[in-house]
């Protein structure tokens, strides 16, 4: 029978920057499957987390639970010092967390305009009514195409248009959850570049990933998840030296 490594807290690395997001002692069941165990992430202002691991592990079903999307069995959520735990996922998102999910789920049918206003919808008064300007200039292809259906967009287009969503109520922390899946390189290339304006802007960025070489490339800290629990953690530099490529290969 192998035995599981205790768990690692991904809370370890040295930073002075503010936290922006602290998740401790998580844990979530489904049915009598112990999903998430202990899990601990702390993401800094400023700074891109990265959470790596092999498919199955609990990555996504931490974003959703941080979401509020399921229930936590136990544990802490915290934003810029606030608790989370227990709030609606709309509550969340005025707190300050933006959250772009696995698949993108925008509205097919909603126009690329009325699918960024859905992402205003938690806001209140003129705030949930016009789009934030740095929306379009980080993804001018989204202003050209703000009557189109999302669903005529190509997927990396529908990537874009998923992240302004996420972005249009202004959040402190953006949580993403496998954005280069299915997309072309250059777009791929694109999102690189608006994770690293975010950063520099002051943004807290968790992003889950599978596509190791642009984990690396964003990462400031990282983490590895297994059997839902966090066995790996440390700063970004560290990653090739600490094998973290082989510890996520299937």
């Amino acid at each position: 029978m192998t035995t599981m490594p205790p768990a690692v807290p991904a809370t370890a690395v040295a930073d002075s920057r503010r936290e922006m997001l602290r998740v401790e002692g998580l844990n979530q069941y489904y049915g009598g499957s112990h999903i998430l165990r202990n899990v601990d992430i702390v993401v800094r202002e400023g700074a891109c987390a990265v959470l790596l691991g092999r498919n199955g592990v609990g990555k996504s079903t931490l974003l959703k639970t941080i979401m509020g999307l399921v229930p936590a069995r136990s544990g802490t959520i915290r934003c810029d010092g606030a608790e989370l735990t227990g709030l609606a996922p709309y509550q969340r998102v005025r707190r300050g967390i933006g959250y772009v999910p696995q698949g993108r789920e925008i509205f097919n049918r909603l126009t690329v305009e009325e699918n960024l206003l859905m992402g205003l919808a938690p806001l209140d008064g003129t705030a949930a009514r016009k789009i934030p300007a740095p929306i379009f200039e980080m993804f001018p292809v989204l202003k050209q195409m703000l009557k189109r259906r999302g669903g005529d967009l190509s997927g990396g287009q529908q990537q874009q248009l998923a992240i302004g969503r996420a972005l249009a109520a202004n959040p402190r922390v953006l949580i993403l959850d496998e954005p280069t899946e299915g997309i072309q390189p250059s777009i791929i290339k694109e999102i690189g570049a608006v994770i690293r304006t975010l950063t520099r802007n002051k943004m807290a960025v968790l992003l889950v990933e599978q596509y190791y070489d642009f984990a690396e490339s964003l990462a400031d800290t990282y983490a590895v998840m297994a059997r839902g629990q966090i066995t790996h953690a440390g700063a970004g530099s560290t990653m090739q030296a600490d094998n973290v490529r082989a510890l996520i290969s299937i």
